[in-house]
């Protein structure tokens, strides 16, 4: 029997790749805790805490699930457009806007094309570019976490072809002003503005994507509708990209569960934005509460989270870990910009209430 080594098969960039740092499943976090699965405060995957609406609930479960979808997305793309108020043509759902991510990255980006990315920002974008072999530029956002324009332009040659930039931005909560979404459409770069918490804020740029052809606009399900287990979003773009990733796309991508899902939620979107509104009445609260304490600087956030601001690295991973001892769980990161932070996703008022007392009791 041949003893083939397929390691040097591999394609060397990824061989060992720097990967995502995803969050446990709540069983584990359960483990790590010492305590009932029930009794943990899961704070750290910025989740809806009402869940998806019920009318999603009960399409899935009478979903036709021995039935592939629809490859052309025709009643999604349908159902989106009279939710964003853009022609269907404009519209491409994905298997969570992370499939989108990935396949914009496919249909543009070759080894050694050069990507622009903003630190601190969510990861996905800077592990994508090092999966497709995309040489990724890295500019640093400044004191308040806003976009230094001057930096992006001196950045800029011939190779760069991508911008991506997270508004509200994960995990700072900060937006991005309409006046540099401009300024970056204006290099003709593609401009990827990421919209996942768009409901938290109201504020969008996707009105522009009729104007610019080289904006693209995602946004998801999982964070206002509760979707997050099923994987689905979507991207608003110019028809000839919608065109070119329908063409390149797995032809079953978001599958029969995750389309009545999204079907069933878009058609209960008050019902949901209820839920949205009590979220941000919430995150209003945990805001000013945490102001409140001393050695610890929330930053304002337009999502469904706060980034907290320790004295120092060693305080932050210490209330960190003190918090996942008593089932608590918030996000910290890999990010050398964020070593004195975490962030804690918006929950319910328990939740809250547990949160802030089990966080007293680690910075007493």
């Amino acid at each position: 029997m041949a003893n083939t080594d397929t390691g040097k098969m591999i394609r060397p960039h990824l061989a060992n790749i720097q990967t995502y740092k995803s969050i446990d499943p709540p069983e584990l976090l359960a483990q790590q805790a010492g305590i009932p699965e029930s009794q943990i405060v899961k704070l750290n995957g910025n989740e809806n805490p009402y869940g998806p609406s019920p009318k999603a609930i009960e399409a899935v479960a009478g979903a036709p699930l021995h039935i592939y979808p629809d490859p052309q997305q025709r009643k999604m793309r349908q159902s989106l457009s009279e939710y964003t108020g853009l022609r269907a043509e404009h519209l491409i759902a994905g298997a969570g806007s992370d499939e989108l991510i990935d396949l914009l990255f496919r249909l543009f980006i070759e080894p050694g094309d050069r990507i622009l990315d903003f630190d601190p920002t969510f990861a996905m974008y800077a592990f994508c570019a090092r999966v497709c072999g995309g040489e990724l530029v890295m500019l640093e956002r400044d004191e308040v976490f806003e976009i230094d324009m001057d930096a992006v332009r001196e950045s800029i040659d011939d190779r760069t072809k991508i911008v991506f930039v997270s508004s509200p931005n994960n995990p700072t909560g900060n937006l991005l002003p309409d006046s540099q979404v401009r300024e970056l459409l204006d290099t003709g770069l593609i401009v990827v503005v990421d919209e996942a918490y768009f409901e938290f804020c109201g504020h969008t740029v996707a009105e522009l994507v009729p104007e610019y052809s080289n904006l693209v606009v995602l946004r998801t399900m999982s964070k206002w509708a509760g979707l997050a287990g099923l994987r689905v979003g979507y991207g608003i773009m110019a028809p000839d990209i919608v065109s070119h990733i329908m063409d390149i796309k797995s032809p079953y991508n978001v599958n029969i569960a995750a389309e009545v899902a999204l079907l069933a939620s878009l058609e209960d979107a008050l019902a949901l934005q209820a839920n949205v509104d009590k979220i941000v009445a919430e995150r209003t609260r945990l805001q000013a509460t945490l102001e409140a304490m001393p050695g610890i600087t929330p930053w304002p956030s337009e999502g469904n989270f706060i980034l907290c601001q320790m004295p120092d690295a060693a305080e932050a991973e210490r209330v960190y870990n003190d918090l996942a001892s008593s089932g608590v769980f918030v996000r910290n990161f890999a990010s050398e910009r964020l070593k004195d932070s975490f962030r804690v996703a918006v929950g319910t008022i328990e939740e809250t209430d547990a949160f802030v007392a089990a966080l007293r009791e680690c910075v007493r």
